[in-house]
């Protein structure tokens, strides 16, 4: 039996924060909107903006899965990010290619990137367990 129902409460509020996968995509949406500063200004309403959604879209999908009363439903926002990740992992591709980030940058949130999609997969593939 639950002893205080206020501790689960404010764990389920507030205990996305508490997530690496949160913690680490938190700080790719900030390296994207940083790396996209410098993006030529005919790209504010293309590649910038496709980029910055994306990102925030990855975020703000675990925090909203994570929030739910299912895992099925989890399992269902943390896929969406999945996909807003390699939707960023294309974009970001691109802008390398038509030169408006470094290769460090790239290879700098291309590593990001990486290792934020394999905790997408894992934290799935455990949620999926427990459905």
């Amino acid at each position: 039996m639950i002893k205080d129902k206020s501790m689960v409460i404010e764990n389920t509020l507030t205990g996305f924060r508490k997530l690496i996968i949160y913690q680490k995509s938190k700080n790719l949406v900030l390296s994207i909107y940083k790396a996209t500063k410098t993006f030529p200004k005919g790209e504010l309403f293309g590649l910038v903006s496709q980029m910055r959604r994306a990102s925030v879209s990855v975020t703000a999908n675990i925090v909203e899965g994570y929030s739910k009363n299912s895992s099925k439903e989890y399992v269902h926002y943390l896929t969406i990010s999945i996909g807003s990740i390699t939707e960023l992992e294309f974009l970001l591709e691109i802008s390398k290619d038509l030169g408006f980030i470094d290769s460090e940058t790239f290879d700098n949130i291309n590593n990001e990137l990486y290792s934020i999609k394999k905790m997408l997969y894992g934290t799935r593939k455990k949620v999926r367990l427990n459905i």
